[in-house]
């Protein structure tokens, strides 16, 4: 069983980490603490064709799997930007996936080549403040009118949503009815993100302030109907495209982040000097941070066997949602590891590890929390009964 990677998969990795070389810390910094999307940044990756990676041949796009999406990302995260450099593209990977596999010849042409050149955005308007995790509970409605939908609600967490050109919404075109199926009569839309009808506030929040996350009130938006992805009312279904890429690219960006401050945490404890010796000479340094490591490393190799199953059409709902459990835990004890190890530096900004930890406590929370995870191992793969 070989489980290295290929010479191609490397490549990938060496390449993302040279072009993410030119974004320095106080690129990232800078990008942090005036709020700013890191739009040269985003730019590059387009322009080196990897907002493209996954996308089909005939778009233009690299036509490659999951696999090679999780090393590109994990490449971007662990050169720097951590967090923020992912989230500022990966809905390019995952987001519109449901095109990639429901959409029609002229949407695929006419939303996915421009976001894979960089010449448009997309957020994507799922969660929202009365429904969280329980997407069957969404109240945003879109009533049939002539030509299209008008599409009436809230959205919350919409990442880059100060940015982009387009939004996915997804939004009932039924009202869910007791004693049905939950998941039927929710339809997903991409559609121009009209700012007359379409408000679109900031949320103040802990870290990742390079990339916006926001309230989002639509109002009577019209949708035409080229604009529908797939069947009406078959909304939920598209999206379960995309929630196992998306588990798998939220935990090896995860890891990546980890994985940069635990770079950082043991270049300091190499170089500081307490006592007359450095401060990794101690076991009471070195334990955590070798701890760490062995955590990192296990969670990334999960990962990629998700991430392999996938591409083979495989299940892997297990495997994905092990891997988001343990990259998020593994980045957040890193992240942590790396503040306590520069003691009171680890404070400042200056070293970058503070900017990290606050970001890396995002991944333990979304897109899916801990005990959504458990609860699904304890049904799905031990075959217990169902908790909630």
């Amino acid at each position: 069983m070989d489980i290295s990677l290929t010479e191609d998969q490397q490549a990938i990795d060496e390449s993302v980490r040279r072009l993410c070389s030119q974004f320095s810390d106080e690129y990232w910094t800078e990008c942090e603490e005036n709020t700013r999307f890191p739009e040269q940044y985003y730019q590059a990756m387009a322009s080196a064709g990897w907002l493209g990676i996954t996308m089909p041949v005939e778009l233009g796009g690299a036509g490659l799997g999951v696999t090679e999406a999780a090393i590109m990302m994990h490449a971007a995260t662990s050169s720097n930007g951590g967090y923020s450099a992912a989230t500022a593209i990966h809905v390019n990977l995952f987001g519109p996936h449901s095109i990639v596999v429901h959409g029609t010849p002229e949407q695929k042409q006419r939303i996915l080549v421009p976001l894979m050149r960089g010449e448009k955005k997309v957020c994507f308007g799922i969660t929202e403040p009365d429904a969280g995790l329980d997407t069957t509970s969404i109240s945003t409605f879109a009533t049939r009118v002539d030509g299209g939908y008008r599409i009436t609600g809230r959205k919350m967490w919409t990442s880059t949503a100060q940015v982009a050109d387009k939004i996915m919404i997804l939004a009932r075109t039924s009202p869910k009815e007791p004693g049905q199926n939950p998941t039927k009569g929710m339809t997903l839309f991409c559609t121009d993100l009209d700012r007359s009808k379409i408000q679109v506030n900031r949320i103040k929040k802990l870290g990742r302030n390079a990339v916006d996350s926001n309230a989002v009130f639509i109002d009577d938006l019209f949708v035409p109907d080229e604009d529908r992805i797939g069947e009406e009312g078959s909304g939920f279904r598209y999206l379960l495209d995309s929630l196992n890429p998306e588990r798998i690219l939220v935990a090896i960006e995860a890891i990546g982040l980890g994985r940069d401050a635990l770079r950082r945490a043991s270049a300091y404890a190499r170089d500081r000097k307490i006592f007359g010796r450095p401060i990794g000479q101690n076991q009471g340094i070195q334990h955590p941070l070798a701890t760490n490591w062995i955590h990192l490393e296990s969670a990334y190799w999960m990962c990629l066997r998700a991430a392999s199953l996938y591409d083979q059409g495989k299940p892997c709902g297990a495997e994905a949602n092990a891997a988001k459990f343990l990259g998020a835990r593994a980045a957040f004890e890193a992240a942590t590891t790396a503040v306590l190890t520069h003691g009171g530096m680890g404070y400042a900004k200056e070293f970058q590890v503070e900017r990290l930890f606050r970001e890396s406590i995002l991944t333990r929370i979304a897109p899916i929390t801990e005990q959504l995870i458990l609860s699904f191992i304890g049904e799905k793969v031990l075959e217990l009964p169902k908790s909630y």
